[in-house]
């Protein structure tokens, strides 16, 4: 729906003068006369024009703003239906989340596993290898004292000793040896045990990069490597733990928060002076309270914690809109009270002491200067609304020149006497 309020600029609470006189400024300012060279000072002429009948009329203006608040509530329960649909969404993205971590816990463990699985073996075949060196060992001792043996008789001690000698080289070469005796395999590197784990992504391309510059860095320093080299079953469990430690170092994220209620509290203009909190139903049937300390019209006031509760999410909020009915003879303006004394054509010329009922039910002194015009304020301090910081707005007397209910006939000619002068 067009906001035929805004199309006047005037405020939903606006009285019917106050809409004439904006109509006649608008129009005035959009009469396409005026505004030759624009295409479209018609359209916007005859908006005008439209928005007037209908606020004009008050029977007519009571029916739009009921079609039009039926709409507006209609909007906003799309609003929070859409958000309890992000809700759930976000909601259903927790749990896939789970869901990815519990596979690669699963996939951990596998290699866990599996690296267990591979110590054992490495174990096997390095105690299997140093029993064939120790055999070795033993069987070339015992050729070495025999050979030793039979040369002793014919070189004497200095043979002996050459013996001994070589018979310590061969010891010393099949020690060698059999340390030296490695187990063949394939080896992969840190790409494929990143592509293994999390699939082919750029973070999985990112987290063996990382890897490969680390264990490059390592094996630089001082011309050897810090640590014995990776195996190709143990790659994956240090890739995953570097990332493990990497993300430790974060404090883990808060949860999100669901989703806000909007709400609206229509209050009187009693309730925002005595400051008291008023009760509002939501939509899912709860009752709350709002505060009304320093607020005013259109004030959005939240209520922490009181809004949709979901497994897994912060809970949500209740924003609040104030709206202040309108009273018979007074008018919010932010924290001022606005209300108008009508005051007759002598009073206005020649000054006046009155009073006029003050928004407590109290009559407060005014007055009047002299030759004082139509629309002319006075401002009286500290009678208006609190507004939250120890301080009170301002009731703003608007003076309303008004000529008696039947013409008198002195006053008549002594208009026409000051617009035309005195004729003989």
């Amino acid at each position: 729906m067009r906001d035929f309020y805004s199309i006047l600029g005037v405020k939903r609470d606006a009285g019917a003068d106050e809409i004439k006189t904006a109509w006649r400024s608008k129009a005035k300012s959009v009469h396409p006369d005026q505004n030759r060279d624009d295409p479209q000072a018609h359209n916007r002429f005859a908006e005008i024009g439209r928005a007037y009948e209908v606020l004009k009329d008050p029977a007519k203006r009571s029916r739009y703003d009921q079609q039009r608040m039926k709409v507006e509530a209609l909007e906003r329960e799309q609003t929070i239906m859409q958000q309890r649909q992000s809700a759930r969404e976000a909601a259903e993205k927790a749990k896939q989340a789970k869901a990815n971590a519990e596979r690669v816990l699963e996939e951990l463990a596998r290699a866990e596993a599996e690296k267990a699985k591979a110590d054992a073996a490495q174990a096997a075949k390095v105690k299997a290898a140093k029993e064939q060196a120790a055999e070795a060992k033993a069987k070339a001792q015992a050729e070495a004292q025999a050979t030793t043996k039979d040369e002793a008789s014919k070189a004497g001690p200095a043979a002996s000793s050459g013996a001994e000698k070589t018979n310590s080289a061969g010891s010393t070469a099949g020690t060698a040896s059999g340390a030296g005796a490695s187990v063949g395999g394939t080896t992969s590197g840190p790409e494929e045990a990143a592509s293994r784990i999390f699939g082919d992504s750029p973070e999985a391309a990112a987290a063996a990069e990382t890897l490969r510059r680390e264990q490059e860095a390592a094996e630089l320093s001082e011309g050897m490597p810090l640590k014995p080299a990776t195996s190709p079953l143990l790659a994956p469990i240090e890739l995953f733990s570097s990332l493990v430690r990497r993300l430790r170092g974060a404090p883990p994220p808060l949860p999100e928060k669901a989703p806000d209620i909007f709400a609206e509290a229509v209050v009187a203009i009693a309730d925002l002076l005595e400051q008291k909190s008023v009760p509002i139903t939501l939509n899912d049937g709860r009752e709350v309270r709002v505060p009304l300390d320093g607020v005013t019209e259109g004030h959005v006031v939240r209520l922490k914690n009181q809004g949709l509760k979901f497994q897994g999410l912060q809970r949500g909020d209740v924003a609040v809109t104030i709206r202040v009915l309108r009273a018979e003879r007074f008018l919010v303006d932010l924290f001022d009270i606005r209300t108008v004394l009508p005051i007759t054509l002598e009073n206005a010329v020649l000054g006046w002491d009155t009073q006029v009922e003050g928004p407590d039910g109290t009559m407060v002194p005014v007055n009047v200067p002299a030759w004082s015009n139509s629309d002319q304020v006075i401002r009286i301090d500290d009678l208006g609304l609190p507004n939250g910081e120890g301080g009170r707005g301002a009731l703003v007397v608007e003076l309303r020149v008004m000529l008696w209910e039947k013409p008198d006939e002195k006053v008549t000619d002594l208009m026409r006497l000051m617009r035309e002068g005195l004729y003989i």
